[in-house]
């Protein structure tokens, strides 16, 4: 299996530990990982990008476009600026979630309607995931990334105890439960 992903998102929305609950994932099925992970101004909202590449032998963690087998979006608007990158094709899996970018937060410009639409209009295949309501029944808001990672999981050719022993070496054991709760409503969705 070579694949390549891109984990894009929001900074604050759990984007790295969603790379590394996969990357893990993948390491211990015998793959050559690369990550790379880009930040914008994460730590104001801005937008954060991670490359994860497997397969037998793998040079470069960057993704170009046209080139990813899978987009993980953790917010709609994050989808369609990375939208591009995606293979012919590929699988966009996306929260239905939207955080206001700054120029919205700002009042310059409206969130724009009809963004899943539009990138199905792209010709993706697309996956739309209300993630929030899940991750709060699932006992945190926080554990919107891992909701996704569960449904990216039933997407791929690993087994579901490959995903549950990745979440367990990088989760910390208090929120195993919370986490691994929302790995199966993620993976069920």
């Amino acid at each position: 299996m070579n694949k390549s992903i891109m984990i894009v998102g929001v900074g604050g929305q759990g984007t790295l530990l969603a790379s590394r609950i996969l990357g893990s994932a993948l390491l211990d099925c015998g793959y050559d990982v690369k990550v790379s992970e880009v930040h914008g101004m994460s730590q104001r909202g801005g937008s954060v990008v991670t490359y994860v590449r497997c397969g037998e032998k793998v040079a470069s963690p960057i993704i170009e476009k046209g080139e990813a087998d899978i987009i993980l979006a953790f917010e709609q608007l994050e989808a369609a600026r990375w939208i591009e990158y995606l293979r012919t094709d590929g699988k966009v899996i996306v929260n239905t979630q939207q955080i206001d970018p700054m120029p919205v937060v700002m009042g310059a410009v409206e969130y724009p309607d009809g963004v899943i639409d539009a990138l199905r209009a792209t010709g993706a295949s697309v996956q739309a995931v209300d993630a929030l309501p899940l991750a709060v029944e699932a006992g945190t808001a926080k554990a919107v990334n891992v909701i996704l990672i569960g449904a990216m999981a039933k997407n791929m050719e690993l087994d579901k105890e490959v995903w549950i022993k990745a979440l367990k070496e990088s989760v910390p054991p208090k929120f195993l439960e919370l986490n691994l709760k929302a790995f199966e409503m993620g993976y069920n969705s």
